[in-house]
């Protein structure tokens, strides 16, 4: 009973780590792909290729592309989040739709009425004309 126990247990173990061995394969096998179609200097023969490999030998090809490509592969994810940040970064500007000459007609609406001092609007004035980005 007691050798029983500890046998289920140890299977359990087993079980828990080829599930993660699993996931984590199929998590780079992912983010090889993503990576195959990214890459703009790869041929499409070269891909297929890749592909084919991924396919027929997938442990062994995913090792190599890692060690052969694995620089490369961060650059262009690197370049890619980049690319998006500044996507985001563009549209929420385009959607705020504030301008300059907005920010100092408010500005001067406060310094008028009393809510701010004058330094505080040369302060204002100055952050609304300084370069964004």
């Amino acid at each position: 009973m007691f050798a029983d126990f500890w046998s289920t247990i140890w299977n359990t173990i087993w079980w828990l780590v080829t599930f993660f061995v699993f996931v984590a394969y199929l998590m780079a096998l992912f983010s090889i792909i993503t990576d195959l179609f990214r890459d703009r200097k790869l041929n499409g023969w070269a891909k297929a290729i890749w592909f084919l490999f991924l396919i027929f030998l997938p442990f062994i090809t995913a090792i190599v592309y890692l060690i052969a490509r694995g620089n490369g592969m961060a650059e262009r994810a690197v370049k890619e989040q980049q690319q998006v940040e500044d996507a985001t970064k563009n549209y929420v500007r385009s959607v705020a739709g504030s301008n300059p000459a907005a920010e100092i007609a408010q500005a001067k609406q406060l310094l008028d009425a009393g809510t701010i001092t004058p330094a505080e609007f040369e302060q204002l004035k100055s952050a609304a004309l300084a370069p964004r980005g």
